[in-house]
């Protein structure tokens, strides 16, 4: 049995960092004997076919260990099946409200749900006019300025939560839902 799965690789192809072409990339999973691969953007984003049988973060251990073995450099690798992605973008806190403009609407994933302690710690920061949702592996973000400006980044996340997580944009995140539902 087949599932469709997301992967959303962190920091490649930023200010000429840790270079990897979409084809390389594609080519690297098609050697992993995942099926239908499909990239979108040059940020690390992959829509793939796999075996049920894997766990979402036993797909990303095996995608960040042949990253590393081919290309010499550490890259991050958060996995959905694409009804988790399907069921995130459903999830939305900000969505509903008609007010924000859904162009400052973000999506940080978390490599796993977070321990309670730090869960409690992080929900009573604020920096306003910027806002976030917690929901299980996802955090929602509303940032009405810029997502450059905010300090509710990847950085802070990891430390105050003590997990892997990697941001994209709302229309990032709509995008790869669509393209999952056509392969």
């Amino acid at each position: 049995m087949m599932t469709t799965y997301i992967s959303i690789l962190r920091g490649i192809n930023v200010s000429g960092q840790k270079k990897i072409l979409m084809a390389d990339l594609k080519a690297l999973y098609e050697t992993l004997k995942f099926t239908d691969v499909a990239t979108y953007i040059q940020s690390g984003n992959v829509v793939f076919r796999a075996d049920k049988k894997a766990a979402n973060a036993e797909l990303a251990g095996k995608i960040e260990q042949a990253i590393s073995k081919k290309y010499k450099f550490d890259v991050p690798v958060i996995v959905r099946t694409a009804d988790e992605m399907k069921k995130a973008v459903a999830s939305n806190p900000f969505v509903k409200d008609k007010k924000i403009d859904v162009e400052k609407l973000h999506v940080t994933f978390l490599s796993e749900t977070a321990e309670q302690l730090n869960l409690e710690s992080i929900k009573k920061i604020e920096f306003p006019p910027d806002q976030f949702v917690i929901i299980g592996q996802e955090i929602f973000l509303h940032c009405p300025k810029s997502y450059g400006e905010t300090k509710l980044s990847n950085k802070f996340f990891e430390s105050k939560l003590k997990v892997t997580a990697t941001t994209r944009n709302w229309k990032t995140v709509n995008t790869l839902v669509d393209i999952a539902g056509k392969i």
